[in-house]
């Protein structure tokens, strides 16, 4: 069965329809120009329940900051973006949590770079949310296990599931209805579907 985290999540009924629906992770953004920003405490209440993985997204935070928001934040796991996000996944690794790993995806990949502490997630050459996909074709071949991202929506998982393979999925954008708020039913039907596979 497919792993499925649901990202950008800042509203409580968001966190409740993810779960339900069979979500294996949350995802938090903590980048103050995205629409689905929010503060520690808030991802730290809204995950209180919850039940399933926490992951803190990032974007240029050196490794102590990031360490320092995990902590804040109460999260199992993050997903460093940016210029620091080498050195700040090894500090995370280093302090016991799990790392997904993003990989801008311009081309065909090679994960050889990518400590085998953290696992790769693949998505479109660009920060994230932005519902841009790529050329799967990109991945033929890949032996290690990843997430595939980038424009993924209950439209389209399941044959981005069947076509390459991966680990894990993850959806943001493709799963709302305006920039940060999340359709509820988009969100489970897109839970529903990956776990069908």
């Amino acid at each position: 069965m497919t792993w499925v985290k649901v990202c950008g999540l800042s509203r409580p009924e968001e966190v409740e329809a993810a779960v339900t629906a069979g979500v294996d992770a949350i995802g938090f953004v903590f980048y103050e120009p995205s629409p689905r920003h929010v503060t520690p405490s808030h991802a730290r209440s809204l995950a209180e329940s919850a039940g399933v993985l926490t992951v803190a997204v990032t974007v240029d935070l050196d490794a102590d900051s990031l360490l320092h928001l995990a902590d804040m934040a109460d999260v199992g796991a993050v997903q460093p973006h940016g210029a620091h996000a080498g050195e700040a996944a090894a500090a995370a690794v280093a302090a016991g949590l799990a790392v997904l790993r993003p990989v801008p995806v311009g081309g065909p990949v090679d994960l050889a770079a990518i400590s085998g502490d953290e696992l790769p997630l693949l998505d479109s050459d660009s920060i994230g949310g932005t519902g841009a996909t790529f050329d799967w074709s990109w991945l033929d071949g890949l032996e290690r296990p990843f997430v595939l991202a980038g424009g993924l929506g209950p439209g389209n998982v399941a044959e981005a599931i069947e076509r390459v393979g991966p680990w894990g999925v993850d959806a943001s954008s493709g799963l709302e209805s305006a920039p940060g708020v999340k359709d509820l039913a988009k969100v489970a039907e897109f839970v529903q579907r990956a776990k069908a596979i």
